[in-house]
């Protein structure tokens, strides 16, 4: 071996050394730029202010625009005595105060600037995608934080709040920050589990208590079964792969608005994974173990606890993107003779696995080409800045997680809640999906890695160029009938691209569009108020209907899309058999099971 290429030569220790400081700096940059990737930063503004500055023709029309916005800010300040304002849309500014002086004077000329630098954010010609969609986020996040709306001095609610309470609410605001100062800042990612926070809904005792069993486990899932609870259930069961992401009880919360529940009082046997919330140990799990030790191992143990040939499955978010990637593998084996398998194949798919009687998608992309705001966060210099993070600890914490998420909704998420909380005195609304949302999980740092690269960063499962047991995986493959659910307002998994599953697939797709966000609107159960979805399907060989044309046709039907759901599972299954209750030799624990337990303060 060459000794300039041995990393024991003195040329190698130093180059190591190298690296090492080069980690450690563009680290520690990443800290003073929240995880962000400062020179994907810098890289995206540049190329945005270098085509500002060679285009003088757009530098005239934001001179005239800027002039046309300050115009128009004067005269909703002139607007005669008596004359009716016209109805605000901006939830920030919606309190009566907002419309007298100088706070008027404040929102006026805030709601112009921010339009004049949204605008001037925006450059069409020749800038990169990528670079002008980061330099428009992070323009919105930079007015978003100025808003009047955010300070005590220019929030008119605020003050007359303060008044009408004599001081109370800034008293109990100033509680509310130093609580949450003191609890970020005693944090640490070793603190046991028996010292954190409770959660306020206790998992077991006031959320994921349908009644059940664990009946599989193994180093990464354990397999839920829940008691039928009619006497008749339909013969398929219905295995249902949430997010590693995030604990499965979000489609077993509190029992009027469980999922589960609801598909078992509707005569369905449920199996659930659970997944296990790893540790440091865990840097080396693969996405390629996440398919076979977790969803195919599911499938197998499922049939083996069940005794059914035919198994309709559903997967949540990235569960769904895994479950879509497993239909994929079992296609690809169904369609040749049968019995033929590829040593590799043999190695990491179950032999037992039962037939797909359908394949059921929760708010998950297979197309990774539009990813919608998580996009920002995606280019080699941010994914190199996160794998030298993760690398450090050996997975991505909850809190990391939790943080991309409210960057994606700060108005809401970050300063609306930081205005009830800490100006007005308001503590946080108490609610099970709150709960739930605070109990967060963390994922290994290779399995991730892979995730973002293979999908999100080179889009590999839509180009049939994701490996998995030997063969590229295409979703062409999957031959059981699909329902994919997407929502309105999903910052994560936005709808339209969830909808280009058509152009991936050959097989039967029922598309639904519901009313909501990525969460509440999958958690959508029947009696909620102002709930609606939109349904349509797509037969083979129907051939490409463009989404908007889509949405413009699909009748709006008010309430759940849950009841459509469970409709479409029905038509799709035998006749209703007789109820039997789980075998007590099956049963390794009482359910939700140990592993959702696992909490770490990170």
């Amino acid at each position: 071996m060459n000794s300039s290429s041995d990393s024991a030569s003195p040329r190698g220790v130093q180059r190591q050394a190298a690296r090492d400081l080069d980690a450690s700096v563009r680290g520690q940059l990443a800290k003073a730029f929240s995880g962000l990737s400062p020179i994907a930063l810098g890289l995206a503004h540049a190329d945005w202010a270098m085509h500002l500055l060679t285009s003088p023709g757009r530098q005239a029309v934001l001179a005239q625009r800027a002039l046309e916005l300050s115009m128009q800010a004067l005269g909703n300040l002139s607007r005669p005595a008596g004359e009716e304002s016209p109805v605000e849309k901006d939830g920030r500014f919606a309190d009566a105060g907002w419309s007298q002086w100088p706070y008027n004077v404040f929102k006026e000329n805030y709601k112009a600037a921010d339009t004049w630098w949204r605008e001037l954010a925006q450059q069409d010609d020749g800038m990169s995608r990528h670079h002008q969609h980061m330099v428009s986020f992070f323009t919105g996040q930079t007015l978003d934080a100025l808003s009047p709306s955010n300070w005590l001095a220019t929030n008119p609610e605020v003050l007359r709040t303060a008044q009408e309470t004599q001081g109370r609410s800034l008293q109990d605001g100033l509680q509310f920050f130093l609580q949450d100062l003191r609890e970020q800042l005693s944090a640490r990612p070793d603190t046991a589990a028996e010292e954190l926070e409770p959660l306020e809904y206790a998992v077991g005792k006031d959320v994921a208590v349908t009644p059940g069993k664990v009946v599989f486990r193994n180093d990464l899932i354990e397999l839920i079964r829940y008691s039928p609870s009619t006497d008749k259930v339909l013969p398929e069961p219905v295995l249902i792969v949430p997010s590693c992401i995030m604990k499965y009880y979000i489609l077993d919360l509190s029992p009027h608005n469980s999922m589960v529940k609801y598909l078992v009082d509707k005569g369905h046997t449920v199996f659930m994974v659970s997944w296990r919330n790893p540790g440091p140990e865990d840097r080396d799990l693969k996405m390629q173990d996440y398919l076979s030790s977790g969803v195919l191992a599911a499938m197998a143990a499922a049939r083996a606890s069940s005794g059914a040939a035919r198994l309709h499955t559903m997967g949540y978010c990235l569960g769904g993107t895994f479950l879509a990637m497993a239909a994929a593998a079992i296609g690809r084996i169904t369609r040749r003779k049968k019995g033929q398998r590829t040593a590799k194949e043999e190695a990491l798919i179950p032999a037992d696995l039962p037939e797909l009687a359908s394949v059921i998608l929760l708010a998950a992309q297979t197309d990774f080409s539009e990813p919608g705001e998580l996009g920002v966060f995606i280019d080699e210099a941010q994914l190199a800045t996160l794998r030298e993070s993760m690398n450090q600890r050996g997975y991505l914490s909850g809190k990391q997680m939790g943080g991309s998420f409210v960057y994606l909704a700060s108005r809401g998420l970050l300063w609306g809640r930081n205005t009830r909380r800490y100006l007005l005195g308001e503590d946080d609304a108490s609610f099970d999906l709150m709960s739930w949302n605070a109990d967060t999980t963390r994922l290994p740092a290779r399995m991730h890695s892979e995730y973002l690269n293979s999908l999100f960063l080179n889009n590999a499962l839509a180009a049939g160029q994701y490996r998995f047991a030997g063969s590229t995986l295409a979703l062409m493959d999957i031959q059981a009938p699909m329902m994919v659910v997407a929502t309105t307002r999903d910052h994560v998994s936005p709808w339209k691209s969830v909808y280009k599953v058509h152009l991936q697939t050959d097989t039967h797709v029922t598309f639904v569009l519901a009313e909501g966000g990525h969460n509440a609107g999958i958690v959508s159960e029947p009696g909620r108020p102002r709930r609606s979805y939109q349904l349509g399907s797509v037969e083979d060989n129907t051939g490409w209907i463009d989404p908007d044309e889509w949405k413009a046709q699909a009748p709006v039907e008010q309430g759940s899309w849950w009841v459509a759901m469970h409709d479409w599972i029905a038509a799709r299954s035998g006749q209703p058999v007789a109820a039997t209750p789980i075998p007590a030799k099956q049963a390794l624990c009482d359910a939700p099971g140990t592993y959702v337990m696992t909490r770490y303060a990170d």
